[in-house]
């Protein structure tokens, strides 16, 4: 989770299906299904309605300590007036009525104003924007108040309005000892600098034996938009079949090949580790160090446009 102050939190919560009413009717989509949250500006009707004569005030009115004082209340609605700013600008018949003040308290200056106050971005939707994971996009408003996130630190309650983007992993615990994980081409590759790399949160133990499986498929648009599964097999646009990576086999032991090949689900060890171990569909083996386990589809170059997702399933022994 990105705050709008440039923090960064990291953590888990519970997510039910989220809502999204958008402008052509409310939709209910499965937490699974999304990997990314842009928090929009969003409407306040009673905001908009306070804003109005402020607004109007400024535009026509020459006399400067009536702006000054118009200014510092538009000014101190904050946030939530933007999108009304926004209108009023945007609307023909107020660029007519423009006086030729040339002072400092104008619209576009208090707009600036709570931007840099808040750290609002000119990129900032108006409207809340959810990415599912095959990069598709709807917009609308996505209703909620803050989001409880318990971190490595305590529990944490952020307000909404505080919030600029969440990235969602979902994590699902199948039973003791096992958990189920999504890794999103369109995040989760070990090339990705940003994030690429999966926290689950298991602590191991040098020694702990762990088990790997996986299944799905992923597009790698920095592969010629080639296809892939978990144990690196490959095909390319137009092809009829998948090709094993080299040294396969059909029984999902994959060779004596050391290193990871393309589009296999790889793991490590702590963060700070540089490794990339294969484990491809379907893995079993022992921890070489204590720390936290990191998955990821291994790939040296991120492309956001990569689509698709991997399913990835792991068994702890104790």
């Amino acid at each position: 989770m990105e705050l709008l102050d440039g923090n960064l939190i990291k953590g888990t919560t519970t997510f039910n299906d989220i809502e999204l009413v958008s402008a052509y009717g409310k939709l209910i989509i499965p937490a699974s299904k999304i990997n990314h949250i842009e928090i929009g500006l969003g409407s306040d009707k009673n905001t908009s309605e306070k804003a109005k004569p402020i607004l109007k005030l400024l535009l026509t009115s020459t006399t400067d300590d009536v702006r000054k004082g118009a200014y510092s209340d538009l000014v101190k609605l904050g946030p939530k007036a933007i999108v009304a700013i926004n209108e009023f600008l945007n609307d023909g018949k107020n660029i007519a009525e423009e006086n030729s003040y040339t002072g400092e308290y104008t619209i576009e200056n208090a707009l600036n104003e709570i931007k840099a106050t808040n750290n609002i971005s000119d990129e900032t939707p108006s409207e809340d924007v959810i990415t599912m994971e095959n990069n598709y996009t709807m917009g609308g408003h996505y209703n909620f108040t803050k989001m409880e996130v318990k971190t490595e630190y305590g529990n944490l309650s952020v307000p909404k309005e505080k919030i600029k983007s969440i990235d969602i992993s979902v994590i699902t615990e199948a039973g003791k000892g096992e958990y189920i994980f999504q890794l999103n081409a369109s995040k989760h590759i070990s090339g990705n600098q940003n994030g690429g790399w999966l926290k689950t949160g298991i602590q191991l133990k040098a020694g702990q034996h762990f088990n790997i499986t996986a299944g799905g498929e992923v597009t790698l648009a920095s592969l010629s938009n080639n296809k892939y599964k978990p144990d690196g097999s490959v095909k390319a646009p137009g092809a009829a079949e998948y090709t094993k990576p080299y040294g396969g086999s059909e029984e999902g032991d994959y060779g004596a090949a050391t290193y990871a090949s393309y589009g296999q689900v790889v793991y490590k060890i702590g963060e700070k580790s540089f490794d990339n171990l294969k484990a491809g569909a379907k893995f079993s083996g022992t921890a070489k160090s204590s720390g936290m386990l990191l998955i990821s589809i291994y790939e040296t170059v991120y492309n956001a446009g990569n689509k698709g997702s991997y399913s990835v399933k792991i068994n702890l022994s104790k």
